[in-house]
């Protein structure tokens, strides 16, 4: 799949734009300057697949906070700030790898400049987030795509002018058709990488069925250089989603393929709750491997074949295939070990 090019931005040890990679991130939902909660959960995002996460900046101690957790970790940071170009001078001088900000609401231009000097002179790229909730009301009555790109255009016009162009962009709303229109409309009109994410997308149901909608589509057609699936839940579990669907439309191979039947009355077997544990086991150390947990003798054996390894349901028991050959039949309620202990040998 081709993907858009765009502008190769640094972020830390790592680059975003200028390759067909897709970044994972997520946003941190502890107060930044309680150091050690949030090392220790963009740790485990880290360890679920995220490239970089972001964290809040809402007053000056989580500002002060912000060198000790770039020390603690070993991934891109990316300090959400709003309003005070303060706060954004002092995450600029810890050493974080980008600011998130919106330029039209830290003051005026001389303090856009103030920032976008320091972020140059440290090295620190800048996202720009539109946001159709918070759309300046001069530029639209209601948000529409082209109320965000005008709002981008704005914003980015503000950094251009101050000779700054390490940008990132995002052109977030809630709706899944004007999410789509408005990153077509950006990934024409700018040459820097776009940051993909459907806001207030709700709790997890909700929240993955409209972020899939939105992305999926932005996605397939090369559009987009990192993205966020934005729930109503823990931050691993975005980042649980963002890898599982990049991985499902082929951009991302270094992940696990999970499948496993709906059930139905034909199921012998409680493969519900064993499917769920299995995928979990996957979620917490997720390989390159194709994984089948099948409830019956219609279609179980034939998906299974097609796995790395897989069981298939009978009475009470389990058929074990590896490579599409039956291994062994074992009692369901040795099923799951058995099959994890199959997996760690892959």
């Amino acid at each position: 799949m081709n993907r858009t090019a765009t502008r190769k931005i640094p972020l830390g040890k790592i680059s975003i734009g200028g390759s067909p990679k897709v970044l994972v991130q997520s946003m941190c939902n502890i107060k930044t300057s309680k150091v050690e909660e949030v090392s220790a959960q963009i740790k485990r995002c880290q360890a679920l697949g995220a490239d970089l996460m972001r964290v809040s900046v809402l007053d000056r101690e989580d500002a002060l906070a912000l060198p000790e957790l770039v020390k603690r970790v070993d991934i891109p940071l990316v300090a959400d700030i709003h309003f005070d170009y303060r706060l954004a001078l002092t995450a600029i001088e810890s050493g974080i790898a980008a600011i998130r900000i919106n330029p039209g609401n830290i003051g005026g231009m001389d303090r856009v400049a103030l920032v976008a000097e320091a972020a140059k002179a440290h090295h620190t790229a800048i996202r720009v987030g539109v946001n159709a909730g918070s759309l300046d009301a001069s530029l639209a009555e209601h948000p529409s795509a082209e109320a965000l790109l005008l709002s981008a255009k704005k914003h980015v016009g503000m950094l251009e002018s101050c000779d700054f162009h390490d940008i990132v962009i995002s052109l977030k709303a809630s709706d899944v058709l004007l999410t789509i229109e408005a990153y077509r409309k950006a990934s024409e009109a700018f040459p820097y990488p776009l940051h993909l994410g459907v806001t207030e997308a709700g709790p997890k149901d909700i929240g993955l069925l409209r972020s899939a909608a939105a992305l999926s589509p932005l996605l397939l057609e090369g559009i987009g250089d990192t993205i966020r699936i934005s729930l109503s839940e823990e931050p691993e579990e975005e980042i649980k989603a963002a890898n599982r669907l990049l991985h499902d439309l082929g951009l991302k191979e270094d992940y696990f393929t999970f499948v496993s039947c709906p059930t139905c009355g034909r199921t012998e077997v409680d493969l519900v709750p064993l499917a769920k544990k299995v995928l979990g086991y996957l979620e917490d150390h997720p390989k390159k491997i194709k994984v089948a947990v099948m409830g019956c003798i219609v279609n179980g054996p034939g998906e299974a074949k097609e796995a790395d390894v897989g069981i298939a349901g009978g009475r009470g028991s389990y058929v074990l295939f590896k490579k599409g050959q039956v291994t062994k039949t074992i009692k369901e309620a040795e099923a799951y070990d058995c099959l994890i202990e199959e997996i760690e040998k892959l």
